[in-house]
């Protein structure tokens, strides 16, 4: 008995040894490096920064729509009427605070999020991370996201009100010191409560579904292993299964982002006075156009990151397996 435990123990520190010898050729880094969290942030940066400045038009019409429905009365309707009364330039407003805020926002969502699931994942222990990895998931991106809305908030204030208030800053340059001027620091972060109402259920959503999404594409659609697809067969994996989880993102958080909007429109109100004067129905204006906005971006934002990790050599495991020793449990309770 001691020299079979004595013998599966020589095997396993071989195999492992093995391990760290293929990935060292394989991999820049180990997870949970600093260099591995690094780049993790560094590929939040680009992802969110870039596609949430990409589409400014469509994130402007959206706000409009929800704070001022009556002049906005549907997408092509507020495109029309944005172009009409501020020429093409009018659909670029905001572009600025969206650009440096959501790129800040993309370090602390993909950086922080690496670094709690990894965090929770060894509080857990192998077995339980697998059993409960859909709660893993949830609990990482909501601690991820509570830190990167802090980031988000100001630049969040600025961008609403250049796209939303008639006769106010045109730019992030002149925006952002009349807040300050005006209403102090309290005025960058006064949506921050339904903002957090907002990203960390968006947040939430977006990791858990897509890392199910994933395993589920390559268990039951993709017809071969993960090992066996090409690189650019699994980006467009994680492509798709971005664009799934950026559906159920939109509609999950779409009520806090009409509240959002309107209480950045509106400096002098409060969350309960925004809520009220929007309405139920208010509260899901704008849902079509968001709906395609995150679906996008998300699928965007997924498919950017991974390409980064596949660009600078970052460990990227598959989907995830039960652990032996669990299988050997649920084998011996049979």
């Amino acid at each position: 008995m001691v020299f079979e435990r004595q013998k599966e123990a020589f095997f396993a520190q071989s195999a492992q040894k093995q391990l760290v010898a293929a990935s060292g050729s394989q991999y820049s880094c180990e997870v949970g490096s600093g260099k591995f969290y690094g780049l993790c942030a560094f590929g939040g940066l680009l992802s969110c920064g870039l596609t949430h400045t990409i589409v400014v038009p469509l994130d402007l019409v959206k706000c409009r729509i929800q704070v001022n429905p009556d002049k906005y009365k549907s997408l092509g309707n507020g495109f029309k009427v944005s172009v009409a009364e501020g020429g093409m330039k009018a659909l670029t407003l905001g572009w600025a605070p969206t650009l440096v805020g959501y790129s800040m926002q993309g370090i602390g969502k993909f950086g922080f999020y690496e670094a709690f699931k990894n965090f929770y994942g060894g509080l857990m222990g192998e077995e339980n991370a697998f059993l409960y990895r859909t709660t893993m998931y949830l609990a990482a991106s909501a601690s991820a996201e509570f830190f990167a809305d802090i980031f988000l908030c100001p630049m969040e204030s600025v961008k609403v009100r250049i796209q939303t208030t008639p006769g106010w800053e045109q730019t992030l340059r002149a925006g952002a010191p009349r807040i300050m001027r005006e209403e102090g620091i309290n005025g960058f972060y006064k949506g921050l409560a339904p903002l957090w109402a907002r990203q960390i259920p968006y947040t939430m959503m977006k990791f858990a579904c897509f890392e199910r999404t994933v395993e589920l594409l390559y268990k039951y659609v993709v017809p071969k292993p993960r090992s066996d697809c090409g690189k650019g067969e699994q980006l467009m994996v994680t492509f798709i299964a971005g664009y799934i989880a950026g559906v159920f993102c939109a509609i999950v958080s779409h009520p806090a982002d009409s509240i959002v909007s309107k209480l950045n429109a509106n400096p002098g109100g409060g969350v309960v006075s925004a809520a009220k004067e929007l309405g139920l129905a208010g509260c899901w204006k704008g849902l079509g156009p968001r709906i395609i906005m995150i679906g996008t971006l998300t699928a965007l934002q997924w498919f950017i990151y991974d390409s980064v990790k596949v660009a600078f050599r970052l460990p990227r495991p598959p989907p995830p397996e039960m652990p032996e020793s669990l299988k050997r449990k649920l084998a011996a309770a049979q």
